[in-house]
């Protein structure tokens, strides 16, 4: 199935108020709890960046990181 990001902003957007429905597109989706409703952000979030549609986050939160090697030449 093709996912958009405005079905991803949904999901999150739920997340973040803590409901467990979401609303996109005049359709509506009852998740039966915020466990089931994050597996289904991950699903969503997953296609996109294999789609190419949504880059992929970084492993750390901590901003761009930097690699420094050093001989003893």
């Amino acid at each position: 199935m093709a996912f958009t990001l405005t079905q991803l902003n949904a999901l999150e957007a739920a997340l973040a108020s803590g409901q467990t429905s979401v609303s996109y597109d005049g359709k509506r989706v009852d998740y039966r709890s915020v466990g089931e409703l994050v597996q289904a952000r991950n699903i969503v979030r997953a296609e996109l960046i294999a789609s190419g549609q949504l880059g992929a986050a970084p492993l750390s939160n901590r901003g761009p990181g930097a690699l420094t090697i050093f001989s003893r030449d």
